[in-house]
Order: C-alpha cells, then sequence, then structure tokens
C-alpha cells in the first residue's frame, strides 16, 4: 500500500467515526463512553494522517 492510499484509508476511517459519533449523539440517551471512545480513535487516526503527511 503506498503512503497515498494509506493516507486516503486513513481518512476514510476519520470519515466513519465523525458519521458514528454524530449517530450516537442523535439517540435519545447517548452513550458518553462510546463518544468518548470513539472520538479518542478519531484523534489517534488524524495524528496518524499528521505523521504520514510530513513525511
Amino acid at each position: 500500500m503506498s503512503l497515498d492510499e494509506r493516507i486516503e484509508s486513513l481518512k476514510s476511517k476519520h470519515r466513519a467515526l465523525e458519521d458514528a459519533i454524530e449517530k450516537e449523539n442523535n439517540r435519545p440517551l447517548p452513550n458518553d463512553l462510546e463518544i468518548s471512545t470513539l472520538k479518542k480513535q478519531k484523534l489517534r487516526i488524524k495524528d496518524e494522517i499528521a505523521s504520514l503527511a510530513s513525511q
């Protein structure tokens, strides 16, 4: 997998996590622990994208 393909794959996962966070927030009783976990995953992916992009 090339660097560009890896970055695009991570961006896709990042968007999916955004969607999952939004979906959870729109539930009648959102699960704060689930939202926190998703946000942490999203941040890790964002950091990895930034690291790869700077190479």
